[in-house]
């Protein structure tokens, strides 16, 4: 094991969040600080990809804001700042990163739903 590696295992204290893939729902509450006091935001859209391993680990998530107009947001896995994660809808997607959805719109841009038993 590298260095690293275990000093980020000592050190992290990541919460436990639902397993999740690019291509599902989700929403994410996000701690947002505005002067001396704090909020929680959601964030709901599609998760696009998902990048790196352990600590360093981020996903990004991508929804349509007023005008159609595609807004996607980074997260790192490890933020303190994040208070949960939900899954709204699993997708059906055969990519691990869906950079294409940027192009589309309206009806395009839906991904089928993964029926879950």
């Amino acid at each position: 094991m590298d260095a690293i590696e275990f000093v980020e295992k000592e050190m992290s204290q990541v919460k436990e969040f639902p397993k999740f893939g690019p291509g599902d729902t989700i929403t994410v509450q996000y701690k947002i600080k505005e002067g001396n006091k704090e909020r929680i935001q959601n964030f709901r859209g599609v998760v696009i990809q998902i990048k790196g391993k352990g600590n360093t680990k981020t996903f990004t998530v991508r929804k349509i804001a007023s005008n159609g107009v595609g807004v996607e947001r980074i997260f790192p896995i490890a933020s303190p700042n994040i208070e949960s994660i939900e899954i709204n809808k699993y997708g059906k997607v055969r990519r691990a990163k869906l950079y294409y959805l940027r192009g589309l719109k309206g009806k395009k841009a839906r991904i089928k739903q993964k029926r879950v038993n």
